[in-house]
């Protein structure tokens, strides 16, 4: 239990360690969003794992050695999440804005554990028939086997030439149980191997049925706007020795604490990762010079100037009129990295400047005051606002710096649009079609079972494995998901096909620019600068922001 403390005294999470914890309730103090719960959805969701790589490409799923032992989406997914975010010297995560990583997580685990009690059911099937009818279970194993081999793992059909062979190997595997030269006892016994699994097929599909259907209920009421009360009881240690419950817990403490690092990564051509792209950016550069002829300017640094804009941001919420308007923003001094366009990961903070995830304030000031050009990393004021339940991320991010005699002034946009739709698809009722009893010249839809016999046959044969899950991933596959990964932004689409959510990231870079300028122009004047030069500049540029239309901003027409 050192460690944990270590944990927690370092990163200051705010977290009950004690033996006698509550069970966590997903999202228990955190907001919710459309968002977070329509990514948590998959970890409940049925079909092929190569889904997943429909909102985003670069996610691999690895061809399993048995096509008998592959795991659907929802199993992929929750086991991909897990294994990412939970594992003890994971590689860092990048913010999720808009959306809490930790529901994602929490949701993956009440998957797993719905699954996990569905196996254990299934093993003890697998277990009563695979010993007392060990050949007939393996016959049978060995036919579904030969037949997703022929036909594919994804409910394709095995074609004439396909079927002819399994019919073909069926019948002699019959008639060599005929032809044993056995009596009495023991030909009964092998006259029962081949019906037997059978028995165990039957009662194993009520099992399979009633697990999709609790898991198809938590996918439709995720995307109906429920399901934030999720449970993760086996997060709370039962005894001192109970490290996977002591793993759970850290690694979920340890995202609440990297969610809040304020170190992001800019990542060329691909903007801001967790923020979007730049489709804008105005400047203001002016010569400093004394307002009183043969004056001096009073010693003022970046940080002033920063420190200033910040108080005024706060304010944005409030207006004149009573017409809505902004909500509260989100106002955060950030340290940008530069990893380049084609990172495949990104660095954690480090060093005696480093807090915990954060970095330190000190060293942020002095990033601002000294840290403007040449290499290294640089410092941010960002004012974000997270719209439409999480779907639309607007960040306009403000940098002052001094070069010689020359203070600038930059105010740049980002926008992360919403997630691929492919995360909003709600479950279908499986049904086929029927002649109508009456009106037989039509038909209709009837509904049939969740799990169809192929499937049960998968999940009876993956049952035993799951409690070795290293070996399951080896024989069936898995899903890795996209580098450097973060929830929201690697799912995430463009905003400006959506017309409402363009006319949000417009307009709210104009209000910003204009309050940032103010709060530069009264450090400025009470510091002994002459304005008058920068003012028109200001002014022009508050006229240049009403026309503000997204340009691919990071590409610089190159």
């Amino acid at each position: 239990m050192a460690g944990f403390e270590d944990f927690k005294n370092s990163v200051g999470v705010d977290f009950d360690f004690s033996p006698g914890a509550q069970i966590p309730l997903s999202g228990a103090g955190r907001g919710h969003t459309v968002v977070g719960q329509a990514l948590a959805s998959v970890a409940y969701r049925d079909g092929a794992p190569q889904e997943i790589c429909e909102p985003n490409d670069q996610a691999e799923v690895t061809a399993p050695k048995f096509s008998l032992l592959e795991p659907n989406l929802g199993e992929a997914f929750s086991r991909a999440i897990e294994t990412r975010m939970l594992n003890e010297g994971r590689a860092p995560l990048i913010q999720s804005f808009g959306a809490e990583p930790q529901t994602v997580v929490e949701h993956s685990l009440a998957a797993k554990r719905i699954r996990r009690q569905r196996d254990l059911r299934l093993t003890l099937i697998m277990g009563i028939f695979g010993v007392l009818f060990l050949p007939g279970v393996l016959m049978w194993l060995g036919l579904f086997q030969l037949r997703r081999t022929l036909a594919g793992s994804q409910d394709r059909r095995a074609g004439i030439l396909g079927i002819a062979l399994l019919a073909a190997v069926a019948v002699v595997i019959v008639l060599a149980v005929f032809q044993l030269p056995l009596d009495g006892g023991w030909r009964l016994y092998i006259l029962s191997m081949l019906p037997a699994p059978v028995l165990a097929w039957f009662w194993a599909r009520q099992v399979c049925e009633k697990a999709a259907q609790n898991l198809r209920a938590h996918w439709a009421d995720l995307l109906g706007g429920g399901g934030a009360g999720v449970q993760i009881p086996e997060a709370v240690p039962q005894n001192p020795n109970d490290s996977e419950a002591e793993r759970l817990r850290l690694g979920l403490a340890k995202i609440g604490a990297e969610q809040s690092s304020n170190l992001i990564y800019y990542a060329g051509p691909k903007g801001i990762l967790g923020m979007g792209v730049r489709w804008g950016s105005w400047q203001l550069a002016e010569e400093l010079e004394p307002s009183e002829p043969g004056g001096d300017i009073d010693p003022f640094r970046s940080w002033d100037i920063a420190r200033a804009m910040q108080d005024r941001l706060r304010m944005l919420e409030r207006g004149p009129l009573h017409t809505g308007g902004f909500p509260p923003p989100s106002i955060e001094h950030w340290v940008v990295r530069h990893v380049g366009e084609n990172a495949t990961s990104v660095t954690r903070p480090e060093g005696p400047s480093a807090e915990g995830y954060r970095i330190s304030n000190i060293e942020v000031q002095r990033i601002c005051n000294e840290q403007q050009f040449d290499s290294g990393d640089r410092h941010y004021l960002g004012v974000q606002f997270v719209l439409w339940d999480g779907d639309l991320v607007i960040t306009m991010l403000i940098t002052v710096t001094v070069l010689h005699r020359t203070l600038r002034i930059e105010v740049t946009g980002h926008a992360l649009g919403p997630v691929h739709g492919f995360f909003h698809k709600k479950p279908a009722a499986k049904t086929k079609k029927v002649p109508h009893p009456v009106k037989f010249w039509q038909t209709q839809e009837q509904p049939v079972p969740l799990v169809h016999a192929r499937e049960v046959v998968r999940l009876a044969a993956r049952a035993p494995l799951t409690w070795f899950p290293e070996r399951l991933d080896k024989y069936g596959g898995t899903l890795k998901l996209p580098e450097p990964f973060g929830l929201r932004h690697t799912w995430a689409v463009k905003p400006w096909r959506h017309r409402f959510m363009a006319d949000d990231a417009l307009r709210a870079a104009t209000p910003v620019l204009r309050v940032a300028h103010q709060a530069a122009l009264e450090v400025l004047a009470e510091n002994g600068v002459d304005i008058s030069k920068f003012d028109a500049r200001a002014q022009n540029l508050s006229g240049q922001v009403q026309g503000a239309d997204p340009k691919k901003a990071d590409e610089y027409n190159m």
